[in-house]
């Protein structure tokens, strides 16, 4: 448990009238869902129905819905508010099937008060976002986005919100993450303000307005949610998405500690965040002085495991929605005579077997064609596959993104340009990282960003920056995706290739059974 800190006088002032004067929020919350509509197995990908009959499977929207309602059931008469954070599109069969559709649905089924947006709901761009909030019951916010520019969006994303629970005014604030346009496909007509200096004009906009209890709600990461935290006067707690971190309060396996108290000036603020895909749902409790402070904050995030049941509603019209895409989900591909490795914290920091297996795939597909290198983005691998039979659904799990091969040529020194950015923010468990085939490298991340890279061979000799090579990637990162613009303005650029999923499903089947491996291509030392 933690408290807000009071001055001494401050404190003696409230001891009197603190009982009459105590207002008490529960905030219960979800973020990065990302298509998780069935439930996962412990690697993040769709749990097949047979292990999930066994019990060995997460979360799923029928078990988030379950979950939440019986916490409302409990906070019957108590003041509550259920939000998500961010990220509900992209990451499984369902969304390639149905765009938003699906998550909107469900979304309404289970009941929520307001929604951030995610960096992922521009995926498929302004279009697909403005349609899922014409769709959803909630009010979706995001208060450093500028979108008077965009046609489809412009008047559907709220700056600000208040609502009232308890005769109590509830005011929030919103941000997602700037570096958005290179992580998704919004147009060029939405702005993107600093998050800090936007939720600092937001909170004293609600202030103004005589609202003196504000949670910001947010898409930008666990380290940039405890800078908001300590550096944004007037925030009360933070719930956060975008970087999937898993908090607790108890579990020695954790990211860190639910909630995160951080520092702000002589208060302590909470920061909260629920890991993601469905695999728990977060539970905040936050108790107030008459003057806004909070005075004490409580609680844990909630393992959606085989114990909750799943809601049958629910889980009838998933059934019905996923009827279409079953076949193809459960055709077998080929075989993996271990587990692959694509855990998002191996594959964002240092050479990861999923990286190696996606890398290979995609330089084995085009090396008839002169191509030397291969570079995939860690973030764009999203699930480990276990030991055994593959099936397409698992492949694209790991691959949901629909991207396709590019090949292009570009100097040694903009490959090199290219890692330096690859390695440039592993500290923050970013989804540029490289994982390569063709080459190898060494990264210092002691050394200043922009200086880390060292040893680079290509095909068993040193990188030559005056020399042009061919590359083959995919064509987020091609066309300047997770940091990677100097690949823009690549020479014989063609983005048009086969889908990524295919390829390395292929690639799969024709290395049956697939061994996963590392050879030490890339070297990190912290």
């Amino acid at each position: 448990m933690s408290y807000r800190l009071l001055t001494s006088a401050a404190a003696l002032a409230l001891t009197a009238t603190v009982a009459q004067a105590e207002f008490s929020l529960h905030i219960v919350h979800i973020n990065d869902l990302h298509s998780r509509i069935e439930p996962i197995s412990r690697f993040n990908s769709t749990c097949s129905s047979e292990d999930n009959a066994e019990g060995k499977c997460f979360g799923g929207v029928a078990r988030v819905k379950t979950m939440i309602d019986q916490l409302r059931s409990e906070l019957d008469g108590e003041n509550y508010l259920v939000i998500d954070a961010g990220d509900q599109f992209q990451g499984s069969l369902f969304f390639m099937t149905y765009s938003g559709a699906v998550a909107a649905e469900m979304m309404n089924e289970i009941g929520f008060d307001l929604m951030a947006v995610g960096n992922h709901e521009f995926n498929l761009g302004d279009g697909a976002l403005a349609a899922f909030i014409d769709t959803v019951n909630h009010p979706v916010v995001s208060g450093n986005l500028n979108v008077s520019g965009s046609n489809e969006l412009a008047s559907k994303v709220g700056d600000t919100l208040i609502l009232e629970r308890g005769g109590e005014r509830i005011g929030i604030v919103s941000a997602l993450a700037t570096d958005t346009r290179e992580l998704s496909s919004p147009s060029e007509a939405i702005v993107f303000n600093d998050e800090i200096e936007a939720l600092r004009e937001d909170v004293a906009a609600l202030q103004a307005d005589g609202v003196d209890k504000i949670i910001a709600v947010t898409h930008v990461g666990y380290n940039l949610d405890q800078r908001i935290a300590a550096e944004v006067e007037g925030i009360d707690a933070v719930i956060g998405g975008h970087s999937h971190t898993y908090l607790s309060s108890s579990d020695p396996d954790r990211a860190g500690p639910y909630p995160t108290m951080v520092s702000q000036g002589d208060a302590l603020v909470p920061v909260v965040q629920a890991g993601a895909f469905s695999k728990y749902v977060g539970h905040l409790e936050l108790t107030f002085d008459d003057a806004g402070n909070v005075t004490y904050a409580e609680g844990d995030t909630i393992l959606l495991d085989a114990s909750v049941a799943e809601d049958e509603a629910i889980v009838a019209r998933v059934a019905e929605l996923g009827a279409p895409i079953e076949e193809m989900k459960n055709r077998i591909v080929a075989e993996a005579a271990e587990m692959i490795e694509g855990d998002r914290s191996v594959c964002r920091a240092v050479e990861c077997p999923m990286g190696n297996l996606v890398a290979d795939a995609m330089l084995d597909r085009v090396a008839d064609q002169g191509v030397e290198i291969a570079i995939q983005n860690g973030g764009g691998l999203r699930a480990s596959i276990d030991a055994g039979e593959i099936s397409m659904g698992e492949v694209l799990t790991v691959l949901p993104f629909q991207n396709t091969l590019s090949t292009f040529q570009v100097t040694g020194e903009t490959i090199l340009a290219a890692l330096e950015n690859g390695v440039s923010q592993v500290e923050d468990g970013a989804g540029r990282f490289p994982q390569v085939a063709g080459m190898s490298f060494n990264a210092d991340l002691s050394a200043e960003p922009g200086s880390r890279i060292s040893d680079v061979m290509v095909g068993g000799e040193p990188l030559d920056l005056e020399r042009t090579y061919s590359l083959v990637s995919n064509n987020f990162v091609r066309n300047g995706g997770d940091g990677y613009s100097m690949f823009r303005d690549a020479m014989n650029a063609y983005d048009f290739g086969p889908d990524l999923a295919d390829v390395t499903a292929e690639y799969l089947a024709a290395n049956a059974p697939y061994q996963p491996y590392t050879d030490g291509r890339i070297t990190v030392n912290q």
